[in-house]
C-alpha cells in the first residue's frame, strides 16, 4: 500500500513539472474526502460461548491449583527408561484413541495394529473463526509455527506453515459453529457422517480435536488432517490443546495411563510436549520403523531406537 502511495506521488510530481515547463500553473481544486464507513460492530458473544469460557477458566484454574499443567517437561520425580519408553510407543503409537463408526467418536482402545504416519510434507494452516480477536490470532499463528519448527526438528521430517495445507488447525468457538461446520465439508469431503458428528456434537468434556486421514490405496499413511481447538479456552489450555492436537495429528494417536511425563496421558498432569514425548515422536519418524508395520513387529526395532535415544546398553 505504501509503495502504490509513492508511485501515485512521483506520477503526480511528473506532471507537475510538465506544467511548469509549459508555463501552465493552475492548482488542483481540493477535492472532499469520502467519509469512510464505520467498521462493523463484532456480534455480541452468546450465552453458551460465555458459559464455556467460564467453565474452561475454571477447569484450568483447578489444574493449576491442584499442581496439573506442568510446564517443566518433567525431573527427578518423573523417572523413565528405554523399557518405559518401548511401552509407551507401543500403546500410543498403535492404538487409536477413538473408536468411530457408531454414530459419534468414542473414547477407546480400538487397536489399529499398524504404525501409522505421514510420508509426504506436513503443510499446517490455521484457520480462525470471526469470534477470535486479533490480538488471540496473532499469539497463536506464533504459537504453532513456532510449534511446528519445533516438530520438524524433533522427528526430521519436513513440518512447517505456508504453501497448500493439509493439515488443517481450526481455532474457533461455539459461535463459530456454522462457519467450522462449512468449511469442514470443504476441504475433508471424505470424512465418515460420524467423524463429521464429532465436530457436530462435541461434549464440552473433550476440550480438542484431531481426526487425520490417509490415502485409499496406502491406509497408513496420512495424507490430510483437521483440528479443532475451541476459541474460549484460557491461555495455558489452549496453547495446551495446540501440542496434544498436532503431535496426535502426526500419529501419536493415542493416550496411555502408564506414560509420564506426557501429555499422551488424560491425567492433565503435564500441558506442553515433553522430552519423553520428543523421543516417541523421534521414534514413530525413525526409518528403520516402517509405516504399516505391526506392533509386534515394531517393538524389536523401537527397543533399538529407545535405548539408542537414552544412551542405554543395547
Amino acid at each position: 500500500m505504501a509503495r502504490a502511495r509513492a508511485y501515485a506521488a512521483g506520477l503526480a510530481a511528473v506532471a507537475a513539472l510538465a506544467g511548469c515547463e509549459t508555463g501552465v500553473t493552475r492548482s488542483p481544486v481540493p477535492q472532499p474526502r469520502p467519509v469512510a464507513a464505520p467498521a462493523p460492530a463484532p456480534a455480541p458473544q452468546s450465552a453458551a460461548s460465555l458459559e464455556l469460557q467460564r467453565y474452561y477458566t475454571a477447569v484450568q484454574n483447578d489444574l493449576l491449583a491442584r499442581g496439573l499443567l506442568r510446564t517443566d517437561g518433567g525431573g527427578p520425580d518423573t523417572p523413565y527408561d528405554a523399557d518405559d519408553l518401548v511401552e509407551n510407543f507401543i500403546a500410543i503409537a498403535f492404538y487409536d484413541e477413538y473408536q468411530r463408526g457408531s454414530g459419534t467418536a468414542l473414547r477407546g482402545q480400538g487397536q489399529t495394529g499398524r504404525l501409522s504416519r505421514w510420508s509426504a510434507p506436513v503443510r499446517i494452516g490455521v484457520e480462525f473463526g470471526a469470534s477470535v480477536p486479533e490480538a488471540d490470532r496473532a499469539h497463536d499463528r506464533k504459537a504453532i509455527a513456532g510449534y511446528a519448527d519445533r516438530l520438524a526438528r524433533v522427528t526430521g521430517h519436513s513440518i512447517g506453515m505456508g504453501g497448500r495445507p493439509n493439515f488443517h488447525v481450526f481455532v474457533a468457538g461455539e459461535d463459530d459453529r456454522a462457519f467450522f461446520l462449512d468449511r469442514l465439508a470443504e476441504i475433508a469431503p471424505r470424512m465418515s457422517a460420524s467423524e463429521m458428528e464429532s465436530f457436530r456434537n462435541l461434549p464440552r468434556s473433550i476440550y480438542c480435536l484431531v481426526v487425520a486421514f490417509s490415502g485409499g490405496l496406502a491406509p497408513q499413511t496420512y495424507t490430510q488432517a483437521v483440528a479443532l481447538i475451541r476459541a474460549e479456552h484460557p491461555d495455558l489450555v489452549r496453547l495446551s490443546c495446540i501440542h496434544e492436537e498436532i503431535a496426535q495429528g502426526l500419529g501419536l494417536a493415542n493416550d496411555s495411563p502408564y506414560a509420564r511425563p506426557s501429555i499422551f496421558n488424560d491425567d492433565d498432569e503435564f500441558a506442553l510436549l515433553t522430552s519423553h514425548d520428543e523421543m516417541l515422536l523421534r521414534m514413530l519418524y525413525d526409518p528403520r520403523l516402517k509405516t504399516g508395520m505391526s506392533a509386534e513387529a515394531a517393538r524389536p526395532v523401537a527397543r533399538i531406537v529407545a535405548r539408542e535415544l537414552l544412551g542405554a546398553e543395547l
